[in-house]
């Protein structure tokens, strides 16, 4: 198995903290009584689902980055109907996750391959 690049694994604890940091955050607004009562359920689900994502990065789970660049997407979006400062902030984090998850050497983890060096002509 190839070597994690040192990138996908900071990319993948912070999706790992921001699940779980959200999750906590955001438990204490979900009610026994009425569970499905507004849109607390659907937060916890995004949260577990970045937690999830960052679990998998780790383990090499070619799925689990494109489900992190698809729960950060959703949040630009998200953020576009909050403040325009919330909107650039989560477009830049997508720049730089995207630009993380997708270079060469994190396509080759995720797809678990090595570069080979090509022969001189």
């Amino acid at each position: 198995m190839m070597q994690r690049p040192r990138a996908v694994t900071v990319a993948s604890y912070l999706f790992i903290a921001t699940g779980i940091v959200g999750f906590a955050y955001h438990v204490t607004e979900f009610q026994m009584r009425a569970p499905f009562a507004g849109d607390a359920l659907e937060v916890l689900l995004l949260r577990l689902l970045a937690l999830v994502a960052g679990i998998f990065m780790l383990r090499g789970a070619n799925w689990a980055r494109w489900i992190a660049i698809l729960w950060l997407a959703y949040h630009v979006v998200l953020s576009a109907f909050h403040s325009w400062s919330e909107t650039v902030m989560h477009a830049l984090l997508l720049a730089v996750i995207m630009y993380v998850l997708l270079r060469r050497d994190a396509a080759e983890y995720f797809r678990g391959t090595t570069r080979t060096e090509q022969p001189a002509a």
